[in-house]
């Protein structure tokens, strides 16, 4: 029997409640599909350097190196320094397992959860492929004279050919794959989001992108800036298919797509590296002021459990949360994905359960 090692990462706020939920629909797949799991617990989070003073040591990403995943819950505690500890955890699984993928798919279940009029779960259904480990986030630079009116801060956008190119190839490979899910019908499209008429240097995404192209003939190809992509997300969502950005602009506009689905709540996310250790999360944040009241909504760690199997492999068991999940919503027995929805934590994971059959 396949056996699984996966370290947890509750982390802060309502991460705890929704990884709970999380864990609870993975324990029900894993005894109806026939695998076995072994979870390894990992204290980092704000609570715990508030009593420690402790980040993530590096023998500890050694460690996450050597699992099959991690499910990661939420980081970010008010009395703690911003960025602080999610810089220790996130970036530290990012930048430390080289997860260069950030995976996000932006599907509406249910007309009613979308705030745009006229829009149903035909005209919502794409996935964004975030460069992971580069641009802006890449950590380069610093201050000058911090804290003086003659005070400098720079920070460098890092865009290296071989990032570009890994991230490019895999959203042709992810367009090619959708694509045959389909079958005939709409033509598979990747579409590359960059700003690089006002910002030069972007013009490597250009390149690269029209360079990995030609290796698939079959795909189509379109390109929008960044400011233009927000508005067409808005107008006419259905014109995407498989996006492929910089790590910046895709924390942006999939943020954005997640209000087009219903919610924060009810988003998920890969941080991939394909083949070796990867990383899986709902994308809400630890929410400090929902946090210990059983109101959050679980289903974005539902959702990260479910992208967490179909990557290791578990196909039968990811499509069965993610079918679960859709049946719910549908049924409309969930009026909003978010914590103003009147059902409890604990109960919209056990109304998941009820449905995984």
């Amino acid at each position: 029997m396949t056996s699984y090692n996966i370290g947890v990462l509750s982390g802060d706020g309502i991460g705890p409640e929704v990884t709970r939920e999380g864990l609870k629909v993975l324990a029900a797949v894993s005894a109806a599909e026939g695998f076995q799991y072994k979870l390894v617990d990992y204290p980092y989070s704000g609570e715990y350097y508030l009593k420690t003073k402790e980040l993530v040591p590096n023998s500890v990403i050694d460690e996450w190196r050597t699992l099959d995943a991690v499910l990661l819950g939420a980081i970010g505690h008010p009395d703690v320094e911003t960025g602080l500890v999610e810089r220790s955890v996130i970036l530290g699984l990012r930048f430390g397992l080289d997860l260069y993928i950030n995976l996000r798919p932006i599907k509406l279940y249910s007309e009613h959860l979308c705030p745009l009029k006229g829009k149903g779960p035909a005209d919502i259904e794409f996935v964004v492929v975030r460069e992971n480990t580069e641009g802006l986030y890449s950590q380069v630079g610093g201050h000058l004279k911090k804290d003086t009116p003659d005070e400098i801060a720079i920070v460098n956008g890092i865009y290296t050919w071989k990032g570009c190119e890994r991230a490019s190839r895999y959203a042709f490979e992810l367009a090619r794959s959708r694509g045959a899910e389909r079958g005939v019908g709409r033509k598979p499209t990747v579409t590359l989001v960059d700003k690089a008429n006002a910002v030069r240097p972007q013009d490597v995404w250009t390149r690269v992108f029209a360079h990995v192209a030609k290796e698939f003939p079959e795909i189509a190809t379109d390109h929008a800036y960044v400011d233009a992509c927000c508005m067409w997300m808005i107008k006419n969502p259905e014109w995407f298919d498989v996006v492929v950005t910089t790590n910046m602009f895709g924390d942006i506009i999939t943020d954005l797509g997640a209000m087009l689905q219903g919610g924060m709540g009810i988003a998920a996310s890969g941080n991939i590296h394909p083949g070796k250790t990867s990383m899986f999360e709902p994308i809400h944040g630890s929410a400090p002021k929902h946090a210990g009241k059983n109101i959050a909504c679980p289903l974005g760690a539902i959702g990260a459990v479910s992208m967490m199997l179909d990557f290791l492999g578990e196909k039968r068991a990811a499509a069965r949360i993610e079918t679960a999940v859709s049946e719910l919503l549908q049924s409309g027995a969930v009026p909003s994905a978010d914590a103003r929805s009147g059902i409890a934590t604990s109960e919209m994971g056990d109304m998941v359960l009820a449905r995984l059959g």
